[in-house]
């Protein structure tokens, strides 16, 4: 093991303990509107389209955790909120079939959770996003 190597493996537990769980929230959105964007952009390439529904399954399971856990009693968001957040995850679902349909574009899912995003870090009042 080299210094490098012994020195991050050192500091991981510190740096995960450091992160909410708005920062996980984050960065899970991150992670799969990242993806769904470069779908967007090699989806005339060849494989683009199972990329695509590869990326877009995944922003389903992210929207079906958050409302799994919004339908839970034990979750301390206000009701409506809570029932906001279902809602997104039904929309995503349901607006999957109509991207693998060819009636929809993926932009929606992307501008949706890009406005999540901005309200995990504060920044909803700034456009009226989110």
């Amino acid at each position: 093991m080299n210094m490098t190597s012994l020195a991050q493996s050192a500091y991981a537990p510190a740096s995960a303990a450091t992160h909410t769980a708005r920062d996980i929230e984050y960065h899970a959105f991150a992670h799969v509107t990242g993806r769904l964007a470069e779908a967007r952009d090699g989806a005339a390439e060849t494989g683009g389209l199972a990329k695509l529904a590869e990326a877009m399954f995944d922003n389903v399971r992210l929207w079906a955790t958050l409302a799994a856990d919004c339908a839970s009693d034990a979750n301390q968001l206000p009701r409506e909120l809570r029932a906001q957040i279902i809602g997104l995850a039904n929309f995503a679902r349901t607006h999957m079939s109509k991207v693998l349909a060819g009636s929809e574009t993926v932009d929606a899912l992307i501008e949706i959770n890009m406005a999540i995003m901005k309200g995990l870090r504060g920044e909803a009042g700034e456009d009226g996003a989110a």
